[in-house]
């Protein structure tokens, strides 16, 4: 299994259809976990266990626009005890994958 990434990508966004049609394209990749479309920016970042030039290529392919990796780095996850979780859910199996992606995607923008 790959190690977990965060990446930023460049992507021009230039409107309401194109941020939909990125947004759909993430939707359907099933190794990101998560994302966060800067508009504005025209920066697109992903977090989730994959390798970062494929998913680049994959959303390539599907937007049929010209995708600028900026950065990526592993993130470093630490242990899986969760914070704040209440016992809600009874150790472990509680909240463990959003804490690992609220970890991963504060990493990947420092």
């Amino acid at each position: 299994m790959p190690p977990f990434y965060c990446m930023i990508m460049k992507i021009n966004i230039d409107c309401a259809g194109c941020y939909r049609k990125i947004r759909e394209a993430l939707l359907k990749i099933e190794e990101l976990e998560s994302h966060l479309i800067e508009r504005k920016l025209g920066r697109v970042s992903v977090c989730g266990e994959f390798d970062p030039q494929s998913v680049a290529i994959k959303i390539r392919k599907m937007i049929n626009r010209r995708v600028e990796i900026l950065e990526f780095k592993e993130a470093v996850v630490g242990s899986r005890e969760t914070v704040g979780n209440g016992g809600h859910h009874g150790g472990e199996a509680g909240g463990g994958g959003r804490q690992r992606v609220m970890v991963a995607a504060a990493a990947c923008n420092k």
